[in-house]
């Protein structure tokens, strides 16, 4: 047992260690990491022989570690994860203004928050979602076109570019998932939230101010925007972590519109938030459900069958390495902002996007570079009509509809 254990804090140590390189990597998920992973598992002893337990505890301290440390490249390069790809904007916006540390540690101080409200709705979730679920289940469709049409109907620029965006990406989604590619959503969601938003800083020959470090105690939102982004996220977070195809920044735009607007501190709070509780929630779901809503979950559940000892461990390790990763998080984003104005910002974007190309390349061939620009200019054409970009989730929402429906 004591060996268990021991395996289990290696894990953890070394999954913080994986999870800052997927982090800080542009175009690494952690997606990637749990298929290699899995195919070790089948090819390689050592894996093969240890305790499945670790490897979910692997996994899931690669997933939390992630979540905390993609905001610094997403916000500083504006080379996002789908789950921070909201973040660019206000984070850019704030960024500009040289306070990109400041909104990096409010997106962090979202993300422990996060790690309270998965022990809080956790036992929600065991009890409740079994009984729950087949109900939904039977008008999931009609759910998510609701969703869809709620996330058009309150685009404050236009809602028919809205739904154009909408309907170009969704039905780019439906000709890439139908393609034989390899991480297929890997090209999709570079062209459409990374690429995109380089070009454009490129364009702009933009150059980052000084930024301030300010020390952490300083650095909030006061505690009455605290509570409304945990309010917002309340709302946002269980739609998030059950319903398939809705993403942290669909959920992020529902909460803020149902609690009243938020302005951009409080959104990068709330993004921080539900950011870490779909993760987590995501493991409860797999348990009580059978359903994985990650791509994370989806590797634990062909790893092992979770018993409730598995998903009080997996609990620990979350508790454990968000804690972690909040500080490690912190060191990093105040090395980026000591440094970010130092650089060519205009070189150093053109180098992200050379990388992204050529990572879509190894990972996704030469049909995967075509996704990639099919996919760039619908988010270039998302950025220049200006409107969310949020919209660009019907490249998942609406395969996923369709899925149910036909």
């Amino acid at each position: 047992m004591f060996s268990l254990y021991l395996y289990l804090a290696l894990a953890l140590l070394v999954g913080i260690i994986t999870g800052i390189f997927t982090g800080l990597a542009p175009g690494i998920h952690i997606n990637l990491i749990a298929a290699l992973l899995f195919a070790a598992a089948t090819s390689i002893t050592f894996v093969s022989e240890l305790n499945p337990l670790v490897l979910a505890v692997f996994l899931v301290s690669i997933a939390i570690t992630h979540i905390f440390i993609d905001f610094i490249p997403s916000i500083f390069l504006g080379a996002p994860d789908e789950d921070s790809y909201l973040s660019i904007l206000p984070g850019h916006e704030m960024l500009i203004k040289g306070k990109g540390y400041q909104a990096i540690v409010l997106t962090l101080y979202g993300c422990l928050a996060g790690l309270f409200l998965i022990l809080v709705f956790s036992p929600i979730f065991y009890f409740f979602l079994p009984k729950i679920y087949p109900y939904a289940e039977r008008i999931m469709p009609y759910i998510l076109v609701l969703a869809s049409f709620f996330l058009i109907y309150f685009e404050k620029t236009s809602r028919l570019k809205a739904l154009i965006v909408f309907l170009l990406s969704g039905f780019l989604g439906i000709a890439t998932l139908n393609l034989p590619i390899k991480e297929s959503l890997l090209p999709l969601f570079t062209g459409l939230f990374g690429v995109s938003s380089l070009v454009t800083s490129i364009s702009k020959k933009q150059k980052i101010p000084k930024q301030e470090i300010e020390k952490i105690k300083n650095i909030g939102v006061g505690k009455k925007s605290f509570l409304k982004s945990i309010f917002a996220s309340i709302i946002a977070s269980p739609l998030c972590s059950f319903l398939p195809g809705m993403g942290s920044g669909q959920a992020a735009v529902i909460g803020s519109e149902v609690i009243g607007e938020l302005n951009r501190k409080e959104f990068l709070v709330l993004l921080g938030i539900i950011s870490t509780t779909v993760t987590g929630l995501s493991f409860i779901t797999l348990y009580s459900i059978g359903k994985a809503r990650t791509g994370i979950a989806v590797a634990i559940g062909k790893f092992i069958e979770l018993s409730l000892k598995d998903i009080i461990i997996i609990s620990i390790a979350i508790i454990l390495t968000g804690i972690i990763a909040f500080f490690i998080s912190v060191f990093i984003a105040r090395i980026f902002s000591k440094y970010i104005s130092k650089i060519n910002y205009r070189l150093l974007s053109l180098i992200i996007l050379l990388i992204l190309v050529v990572v879509c390349f190894l990972l996704s061939g030469f049909l995967g570079i075509l996704v990639l620009a099919v996919s760039t200019a619908v988010g270039l054409t998302c950025i220049y009509l200006g409107i969310r970009r949020t919209h660009m989730m019907g490249c998942l929402l609406l395969p996923t509809i369709l899925l149910y429906l036909l």
